[in-house]
């Protein structure tokens, strides 16, 4: 009975897996086609979510000429009282814009999560 269980959460985790893989198979590297109020708050929300509600200040060009968006951690300092320890030497957060299907999807590089883009038309890069 334990071994059928088995065999059948194994076959379920090797089917997820498999059309997780095959949906990244298909992505393209994108850049947003037409940025509008609704496709920067539909960014800015993302982003934020993923940072725990943190407001994650972007440009409006974000993700118009590069599918590439870095995330630098902010030092909170001032010209007048800089951070003790200087120059973040982190490397940024790297996130890459991708068209997945007729979707548009934001992939976190740290570990492969993906988040989908409402209210976002996006073009291949």
């Amino acid at each position: 009975m334990r071994l059928r269980q088995l065999a059948r959460c194994t076959t379920a985790v090797i089917l997820i897996s498999g059309c997780q893989t095959m949906n990244a198979a298909s992505d393209v590297p994108a850049l947003i086609a037409a940025p509008d109020d609704a496709s920067r708050a539909a960014l800015r929300q993302t982003v934020s979510a993923i940072f725990g509600g943190q407001d994650v200040p972007l440009a409006d060009n974000a993700l118009t000429k590069s599918s590439l968006l870095l995330i630098e951690r902010d030092p909170r300092g001032s010209l007048d009282a800089p951070p003790a320890t200087g120059r973040v030497m982190e490397e940024p957060i790297r996130f890459r814009l991708v068209k997945s299907g007729d979707e548009c999807v934001l992939v976190d590089l740290r570990d492969e999560s993906r988040h989908l883009l409402s209210d976002t038309t996006c073009v291949p890069e």
